[in-house]
């Protein structure tokens, strides 16, 4: 591969790559999911676990990308990802039960950990005085690219037969993910010719080992935060579109309340993460995860589509603050010498408690109550209360 790469370029592609998976995870079950419900005869709880299996493969892949990157390289995880990500949507395209989407789910998950971790971590080390600002770029595509592609997707639904669209998807995403991925290098491949990248400067602070990171108390404490606002966040994924319908408001009105998070989700990224390099890590996210708590329990209580967008659109920057503030806070806390393993066993909470404790558990929860999402809410705005008061004590370990 040719190494001779420069910081924008790199940036770019990483933005690029996860494109794709951004707006498969975060968009693609809210629109389909009607479609999938009604071809399989399953309920919205079936539709809910669909993240589940999402979520199942970042716990699983995001500690072993992590742990992979060191030894192969961000580049050729990144074409695997790519791969993983166009092939799986191809396939989905003929699936005959719910089983072939949560698989689907599955592989779109492993695709997203494939490539998130190196375009994460190659970001922060050609711009490590700027951390938060281009790892908040780079959650910002991954969040907002599901804002792009919700009323595409809708649309495409609408005016093509479902296989179709799944087939032109899928080979979009994998010549995206194969073409970005060559550029998707760290700054060590430019060391045949002396010179630092642009704003090089050593991260401050401890480097600490997975081992050592996990007898901190900040990392159980990270972990814990993505466990509860992890999945109050990306319930609103899979809740946003069916709460709409259930205020009256046809499937493409809805998608206004769903596009609106997404919309949030992606911008607050960017945002967040430069704020949180001006005023701290800890301050923007508690900030934010307060909000969206408040937010959650005053959805319920709102008539009116424009006015129901506003509080999913408060959770969705809460929800993206969380994903572009954790990784910087990460490197601050742990250093970036082990970065991609040890911000990868954070996502294991993510991976393996988000997706049952919100779109799983909320989903069962309104098939049993017959729709009553005021009682959703609740528990879901009280896990940002609570990941508010986690984060706040999440701290750079002193020295031993």
């Amino acid at each position: 591969m040719n190494k001779h790469f420069t910081a924008p370029a790199v940036l770019i592609a990483a933005c690029a790559a996860i494109f794709w998976p951004g707006a498969f995870i975060f968009s693609f079950p809210g629109i389909v999911g009607q479609y999938w419900q009604t071809a399989f005869s399953v309920g919205r709880g079936a539709i809910g676990q669909i993240l589940f299996f999402v979520l199942a493969a970042v716990g699983i892949f995001m500690f072993l990308t992590g742990r992979w990157q060191e030894k192969i390289g961000p580049a050729w995880l990144t074409a695997t990802g790519g791969m993983l990500c166009g092939i799986s949507t191809i396939a989905v395209g003929y699936a005959s039960s719910i089983a072939h989407v949560y698989l689907w789910a599955f592989l779109v998950g492993a695709s997203s950990s494939f490539i998130y971790i190196p375009a994460i971590t190659v970001v922060q080390q050609w711009y490590p005085g700027r951390r938060g600002l281009v790892s908040g770029l780079v959650s910002m595509v991954f969040g907002l690219s599901a804002a792009v592609m919700s009323p595409v997707f809708n649309k495409m639904l609408g005016s093509m037969d479902y296989r179709s669209m799944t087939l032109v998807l899928g080979i979009i995403a994998l010549i995206s993910g194969l073409a970005s991925a060559r550029f998707v290098q760290s700054p060590e491949s430019q060391s045949t010719t002396g010179k630092k990248p642009a704003g090089q400067i050593p991260v401050p602070g401890l480097s600490l080992s997975v081992s050592e990171s996990l007898r901190t108390r900040s990392f159980w404490l990270l972990w814990l935060t993505w466990a509860l606002a992890g999945a109050a966040g990306i319930a609103m994924v899979s809740l946003s579109a069916p709460f709409g319908i259930s205020r009256g408001f046809t499937m493409q009105e809805a998608v206004l309340i769903l596009t609106a998070f997404n919309l949030t989700n992606g911008l607050s990224r960017l945002i967040s993460g430069h704020l949180s390099d001006i005023f701290g890590r800890n301050v923007t996210m508690t900030l934010s995860f307060l909000a969206a708590g408040c937010a959650y329990l005053l959805m319920p209580h709102l008539e009116g589509l424009i006015l129901l967008a506003v509080p999913a659109a408060v959770v969705g920057f809460a929800f993206g603050t969380l994903f572009a503030v954790s990784a910087p806070l990460t490197a601050d806390c742990f250093g970036m010498k082990h970065f991609g393993a040890v911000f990868g066993l954070v996502f294991t909470a993510y991976g393996f408690l988000a997706g049952t404790l919100g779109p799983g558990l909320s989903g069962h929860l309104l098939d049993a109550t017959n729709g009553n999402f005021k009682a959703v809410f609740f528990y879901l705005g009280f896990f940002f209360f609570i990941s508010a008061l986690l984060i706040k004590f999440t701290k750079p370990p002193g020295p031993a």
